[in-house]
């Protein structure tokens, strides 16, 4: 006896028929389509149709529940693949949609956001006992304009920051991958007026009022502090942290890549080497956290992402 009771009941009835027909077991997606047919016999009993809308507000729900997983998005692409595989509509969720990594969600700040949290780090108040308020708006600032990671940024030697023509060395990084960066014309402008602060000797760039860098706690504890000065009233998100200004960068360019038709099997090759990442599954990761963040864009063509990114074969559970 079926155990599905919405609309799509007997096509996902028949679909895990031809599972085992073909000697896999029926259970490795059953209970994420269990979850997929309960979401739907409460929003809309009467759908039998996956649409765009559907796939994307259930696996939104999904996600507000604590986190999309593997079998989730197979599940969803495999009863897509079934559906029109005998003929009928479905839309299919692009191979590789989701990334393995990591099962946290990121925050992806959307453009009031991120001008309400500059404004919030352009006031923090002035200390003599302190460099925050001279440090943060230009660190801040750099990580986000250059898609730096967090400890690139707080750990940046004066050495390797050059004023003259707005290249930064980024070295000791993740997996050892090294590379080059350069500051936007606003940007270094503004790295030469800091620099021009009368800030504690220091081999750092960005430093502490004793002239040691900031770790990683006090980073993080400044940023939120600033994020909350941003949104009086707004419970904490933990997920809110430094990093998400780098992820911010990632979707933003990409989208803009999209919405100007570029040839994404080259930019995404640039991209992957200006932010430092070993293999395209790591870019791919800051660009499918959110759907929503992406769906929205006028040029995302899925199609091309898929050809462009990989099968998920594995997930982290």
């Amino acid at each position: 006896m079926s155990n599905f009771v919405s609309g799509f009941a007997p096509a996902i009835d028949a679909m895990l028929e031809y599972r085992v027909a073909l000697g896999l077991s029926p259970n490795t997606l059953r209970y994420a389509l269990l979850r997929f047919d309960s979401y739907c016999a409460e929003r809309c009993p009467d759908c039998a149709e996956l649409t765009k809308e559907l796939a994307f507000g259930w696996l939104n729900s999904r996600t507000d529940a604590g986190g999309v997983s593997g079998n989730d998005t197979s599940a969803i692409r495999g009863l897509a693949e079934y559906v029109t595989a005998i003929g009928k509509p479905a839309y299919i969720l692009p191979q590789g949609f989701y990334p393995v990594k990591n099962n946290s969600t990121a925050y992806i700040f959307t453009d009031a956001e991120l001008s309400a949290l500059f404004g919030a780090i352009d006031r923090l108040p002035k200390s003599a006992a302190s460099t925050e308020a001279v440090v943060a708006p230009v660190l801040f600032r750099l990580i986000y304009t250059c898609g730096l990671r967090p400890n690139e940024g707080r750990g940046l030697l004066r050495e390797n920051v050059n004023l003259i023509n707005g290249e930064i060395d980024v070295t000791n990084t993740k997996k050892k991958k090294d590379r080059t960066v350069v500051m936007s014309p606003d940007m270094l402008v503004l790295c030469r007026r800091y620099n021009e602060r009368g800030l504690p000797e220091s081999e750092y760039f960005f430093p502490r009022s004793d002239g040691e860098c900031y770790t990683s706690a006090q980073q993080d504890k400044l940023f939120k502090k600033c994020w909350a000065d941003a949104n009086p009233g707004v419970p904490d998100l933990p997920n809110v942290v430094t990093y998400c200004l780098r992820h911010r960068f990632a979707s933003a360019r990409l989208c803009r890549w999209l919405d100007e038709g570029a040839d994404l099997h080259n930019k995404l090759a640039y991209l992957r080497a200006y932010m430092g990442h070993k293999d395209f599954s790591e870019t791919a990761y800051c660009l499918h956290i959110l759907p929503e963040n992406l769906v929205k864009s006028a040029g995302v063509d899925w199609s091309a992402l898929g050809e462009i990114l990989p099968e998920v074969t594995k997930w982290a559970e």
